[in-house]
């Protein structure tokens, strides 16, 4: 299986699907390319150290946010994948990207679906949410991407208990740690084996 990783920040998980494919947790899939809408994203960085292929595609080269996506599907398209990982990617797909990869295009999500989802809630925000609610447990979870924002078919959760102390940093970084480093991986690895 050929899969990209999309990113927009320091590529923590991008790291963590890196490690596991080293460890031979993730077989029969090779990792083509990781793009970002950001060139001075620090996941091109760890593609780059790796030998993986680093591609920035910024929405400010372009003139209109159609030329933008145009360069982004042509980008993804000229690599011919299998599936698509989006990984702190902070960019609406374009429907046309959607459709075209439909379930073929997963993204890791920092709480349990339906909580906490949906437009505005990415990084630490989901976090204070969940601090502000006082729930006791959070985590993260694999799901297809569809038209919506984090509404696509669920693949897999990961829960994680929320202590007392959290503040949202302690929190994201638990998250990541016990449930977002885990699954992501985990989910490439059934879909690159149909299992």
């Amino acid at each position: 299986m050929r899969f990209g990783v999309l990113v927009s920040g320091g590529g923590t998980n991008l790291q963590a699907i890196m490690d596991a494919m080293d460890a031979g947790k993730i077989t029969n899939a090779t990792l083509e390319v990781v793009i970002s809408n950001k060139k001075d994203a620090y996941a091109l960085e760890r593609a780059k150290n790796k030998n993986i292929e680093a591609v920035a595609v910024s929405p400010k080269d372009y003139e209109t946010r159609d030329e933008f996506n145009k360069a982004l599907l042509d980008t993804i398209d000229s690599y011919n994948l299998d599936l698509i990982v989006l990984a702190g990617f902070l960019v609406v797909l374009p429907a046309e990207l959607v459709k075209k990869y439909e379930n073929k295009i997963i993204n890791i999500h920092p709480s349990l679906i339906p909580s906490f989802c949906g437009d505005g809630f990415y990084g630490l925000k989901v976090h204070e949410k969940a601090l502000e609610r006082g729930v006791k447990i959070t985590g993260a979870t694999v799901h297809f991407v569809d038209e919506g924002t984090d509404t696509g078919p669920i693949i897999k959760q990961k829960a994680v208990a929320v202590r007392e102390d959290d503040t949202p940093e302690t929190l994201q970084r638990r998250v990541m740690e016990e449930a977002e480093w885990q699954i992501l991986p985990e989910v490439i690895n059934e879909l690159a084996n149909k299992q």
